[in-house]
């Protein structure tokens, strides 16, 4: 690869998570500010309420690290309660646009705090979420934003299965998350060459197959997993990185790139690590696309 591609970074490489107890959070302008440091020049939202809700005021602190926004992930239940979610969304969506963002990330939360357990859907709430997803799309689009389904661990779209099912049910694009879609059972890879059409946004992450494994088997909970290092820098994990991204380029991809690793920061976590981490996995992008 030669062509220039996009790259932004996301506050959960820095530990910013919207899980209760998920680990020590760093404050905004230092997170931020290492962005900027690194050449960074873009950056998703953190979790609603890390960054000012009053869209002069995030506009104004993004602006004085040189930022601009892509957008953000929300997760909320989609399979019920419609209307909460919608209005959810559509703040989110307003804020996001009203600060230059484009992309509603969004994933379909069970509702419980965190993502260690996954209660089954019937088949009458599948449906709801498959249209609640739908009408967040269109609510979305009224401010100008794309909306793409994130499958992530502990949501109602996590395994190979459920983004199948969801890609026939539904018409909304796919946020590609490697890591993601490799601790549920999916290879990342096969599913953008089955579907280059539907891959509308990209986070990559690398993993650790061994514990991806073990959570996948329900051996050890995804908490646990990050806080023991289930994510490494891009290159030194078991996500085939380089063929990703060779084959989303050769699909016509034209979206962003969001080095996006969940990462815990215990109190005795060094300060520098997460931005130590996304400079190596900013130096093994390049390497891998010219």
């Amino acid at each position: 690869m030669t062509a220039k591609i996009r790259v932004a970074a996301a506050p959960i490489s820095w530990g910013v998570c919207e899980v209760p107890g998920w680990g020590r959070v760093l404050d905004a302008p230092a997170v931020l500010g290492e962005m900027a440091g690194l050449g960074i020049t873009a950056t998703e939202l953190g979790p609603p309420g890390y960054l000012p809700r009053e869209p002069a005021e995030l506009k104004k602190l993004l602006e004085s690290h040189r930022l601009e926004l892509v957008g953000g992930f929300l997760a909320v239940p989609l399979h019920e309660n419609a209307e909460a979610a919608i209005a959810e969304a559509e703040d989110s969506a307003a804020l996001f646009a009203a600060c230059g963002g484009e992309m509603l990330v969004l994933a379909a939360a069970t509702g419980l705090d965190g993502y260690d357990e996954r209660p089954r859907l019937t088949d009458a709430e599948w449906s709801t979420l498959v249209r609640t997803a739908g009408k967040i799309r269109d609510a979305a689009a009224t401010h100008g934003l794309k909306t793409v389904l994130h499958p992530h661990v502990g949501t109602h779209v996590e395994t190979e299965a459920e983004v199948e099912r969801f890609l026939a049910d539904s018409d909304l694009q796919l946020c590609l998350d490697t890591g993601h879609l490799l601790i549920g059972g999916a290879d990342p890879v096969a599913l953008a060459q089955r579907h280059p059409r539907r891959i509308g946004h990209l986070h990559l992450k690398d993993v650790r197959g061994e514990l991806a494994d073990a959570v996948r088997a329900g051996e050890l909970p995804y908490a646990e997993a990050v806080a023991k290092g289930l994510y490494v820098p891009l290159g030194e994990g078991d996500v085939d990185l380089e063929a990703m991204v060779r084959s989303v380029a050769e699909a016509g991809y034209d979206g962003w790139y969001v080095l996006e690793q969940d990462t815990a920061l215990s109190d005795d976590s060094p300060a520098d690590r997460p931005g130590r981490d996304v400079a190596a996995s900013l130096s093994y992008l390049r390497t891998i696309t010219g």
